[in-house]
């Protein structure tokens, strides 16, 4: 009887794991499907089904005539960039005010806290106007620059859990070994705190991939324009194929699951040391 019982919760959790699992991926799904069809198709009474005939030169005509390519890499060099020098940095100063000892320390965590609380559109004129003011509006600097600062708050209030939770004797024996203070911070603690830089990469990725606010305010050259805003610019004012937009929608959804496939362990990592040492 108790085995049963235990049959049947299983069952249960299970369909609805499945059923939540359908629910999650059916977007992606549809948005595949959706990138194959063309505009009399997806208008004509089919927006869900099979594409009656897979339209495949919709990619090649977004990565062509729509340009998605340059887009394509102009974030990824934005996005790129942006992680390692948030990487870095809020590693270096997580470090510095868990590690070190020194009077502002504490102030210090507070005064990048405290920047988590600031919205985008609160800082969008202000940015808008020093970039301009620096010549720096229409490049790469003008995208990477915001985004590090808006990375670092969240970047340094989650390394900082993690490298409290590393062992001060392992730091003291390099030192008693010979290695200095930029020794001991890359070849000893920074590989222990993989998992939680795995995350934040995840995050900041995130952040920056899909961010359209500041790449559409400040960036106007199709040299440096970001994917999010060369699809925005794929609709036309009286007539839209929606079709490449889809396929653009498609090419730039991709790199984010193939990221997330490779950290994943990385972060589920992370997940269970914060659950561990709360």
């Amino acid at each position: 009887m108790r085995l049963s019982r235990i049959n049947i919760k299983t069952l249960i959790v299970t369909i609805f794991l499945i059923s939540y699992a359908v629910v999650q991926l059916f977007p992606l799904f549809w948005m595949i499907l959706f990138s194959l069809k063309s505009n009399s198709e997806i208008f004509g009474g089919n927006p869900i089904g099979i594409p009656h005939e897979f339209l495949w030169s919709n990619y090649e005509n977004v990565l062509t005539n729509g340009k998605v390519g340059i887009y394509f890499v102009n974030s990824v060099i934005v996005t790129f960039v942006t992680i390692l020098i948030s990487v870095i940095a809020s590693s270096m100063v997580g470090y510095a005010i868990v590690r070190m000892k020194w009077k502002l320390s504490k102030f210090v965590l507070t005064l990048f806290l405290v920047g988590m609380m600031i919205p985008i559109h609160a800082v969008l004129l202000p940015l808008f106007i020093i970039l301009s003011g620096m010549g720096q509006l229409n490049s790469y600097q003008a995208l990477v620059l915001p985004y590090v600062a808006f990375s670092l708050p969240m970047s340094i209030f989650i390394l900082t859990s993690f490298l409290e939770s590393i062992p001060r004797e392992l730091e003291e024996a390099a030192c008693i070994d010979g290695c200095n203070i930029y020794q001991i911070f890359f070849k000893i603690v920074f590989p222990l705190i993989r998992p939680g830089i795995a995350t934040i990469s995840i995050l900041i990725y995130l952040q920056s991939w899909n961010e359209l606010m500041f790449a559409t305010t400040f960036i106007n050259s199709v040299k440096f324009k970001t994917l999010t805003v060369g699809i925005m610019q794929m609709v036309g004012e009286y007539s839209t194929e929606w079709g490449p937009i889809g396929a653009g929608l498609v090419v730039a959804t991709l790199p984010t699951i193939v990221i997330y496939s490779f950290l994943s362990k990385q972060v589920q990592d992370s997940l269970m040391a914060g659950a561990l040492k709360g």
